[in-house]
């Protein structure tokens, strides 16, 4: 039944193509380059310290045809400083070349189609958020605009074994006058093969604006079943907001309280999901790792809350400061659940247009789920670095 789905979609998204006459192409380069050093003390049982610098480049090639179609391509290099693959003496990295994406955009009438390897966001990243194969098509009907979108998970083919895996997405984007937009939607994560898995997600996503207020909200239901035959009943919330110099967040994702009653209680998103939130948890601006214990971006069983400002006292200077506490919704084996509170400070300075220079550091007052996760001591972990980033 699935395949028959996923057939039918993929016929309907791919039957927007048109053949297309020659024109002159305009040719479109961008790119993004950053260049970070840090050092993470005490985040896990691996190392007490982890100290790097390293480089990222990415460069964007469009070939613009016309106003309705284009043939988008991002690349990425990526060296860490003193390595043997390009960030040593001599430098000549030979295997840190990739492809991020490659895909075609086209507009006929009121369809938006995009087919290729591309990046996508669903539902803020806690349900995806992540470059992959597929089709994502946007119908627009005036204040009501429908984007349906099949990512490819994995699709291998032997003459011993067949994998398929799909993720499918379809939502309805209603703008609410100046109010915001109001977004209900389901995703669907489907596998056979090896392992069987028939997932579902309902949700609604909210953004609303009132005065000089700005807030969201996120409600995500799962159903279906796990790979492992149970029935999915988790659930997760969250919401956020901001006013003046003031923002916060908060969200909750269910965890299960018994993993042999035959439900599956804790709320597991689908691959790709990924949503960062604070910089020792939550991955943040240097994400080579997170604390122990923490679920880093892929959000489930945990309750954080978040409360801070951003302030710029001077033209070229942004400041933030924010206030984190995290804990697991359900007890760990060992009867623990907290996993600290966090403090994250942050300095952005406008060196010139399009080149930013940010100073962050961040501290985790360790709770007993972070500490019983460390093998190696029970320091708080402590992060501290700059990133010097470019954008052209």
């Amino acid at each position: 039944m699935k395949k028959i789905i996923v057939s039918a979609i993929g016929i309907i998204m791919v039957g927007g193509v048109a053949a297309t006459t020659s024109s002159a192409v305009e040719n479109v380069f961008g790119g993004y380059w950053r260049t970070r050093i840090f050092s993470q003390s005490d985040f896990d049982g691996a190392s007490s310290s982890f100290n790097r610098g390293d480089n990222r480049t990415r460069l964007y090639y469009t070939a613009v045809f016309n106003d309705d179609f284009k043939f988008v391509n991002k690349f990425e290099f990526n060296t860490n400083w003193g390595d043997d693959n390009g960030g040593d003496i001599g430098a000549d990295g030979t295997s840190i070349f990739r492809i991020k994406n490659s895909y075609t955009d086209f507009t006929l009438g009121n369809i938006k189609t995009k087919m290729g390897i591309f990046g996508s966001t669903l539902s803020r990243g806690f349900i995806f958020d992540d470059d992959s194969s597929g089709v994502e098509v946007l119908m627009n009907f005036g204040n009501v605009s429908v984007p349906l979108e099949w990512i490819r998970v994995n699709g291998e083919y032997t003459s011993a074994a067949e994998v398929d895996e799909d993720i499918l997405y379809g939502a309805a984007r209603i703008k609410m006058g100046g109010a915001g937009l109001l977004t209900p939607f389901i995703t669907y994560h489907g596998s056979n093969g090896v392992s069987e898995l028939e997932a579902f997600y309902l949700g609604v996503d909210a953004d609303m604006k009132f005065g000089g207020a700005k807030t969201w909200g996120t409600l995500i239901y799962q159903g279906g079943t796990a790979e492992n035959g149970d029935d999915n009943k988790g659930w997760l919330a969250a919401i956020g907001g901001s006013v003046d110099v003031v923002h916060g967040r908060l969200f909750y994702a269910t965890g299960d309280d018994n993993p042999l009653d035959g439900d599956n209680d804790e709320f597991a998103g689908v691959p790709g999901r990924s949503y960062y939130w604070s910089e020792i948890m939550g991955y943040g601006v240097f994400d080579n790792t997170v604390s122990a214990g923490s679920p880093a971006d892929r959000i489930s069983n945990i309750f954080a809350v978040n409360v801070g400002v951003t302030v710029k006292p001077v033209d070229k200077w942004t400041l933030s400061a924010d206030l984190w506490y995290a804990q697991f919704a359900e007890e760990n084996t060992l009867g623990n659940d907290e996993l600290g509170t966090e403090v994250d400070l942050k300095a952005t300075y406008k060196v010139m247009d399009n080149l930013n220079l940010d100073l962050v550091a961040a501290y985790l007052f360790a709770g007993d789920a972070t500490a019983e996760a460390d093998m190696v001591n029970e320091e708080d972990p402590v992060e501290v670095g700059a990133r010097l980033s470019l954008s052209f």
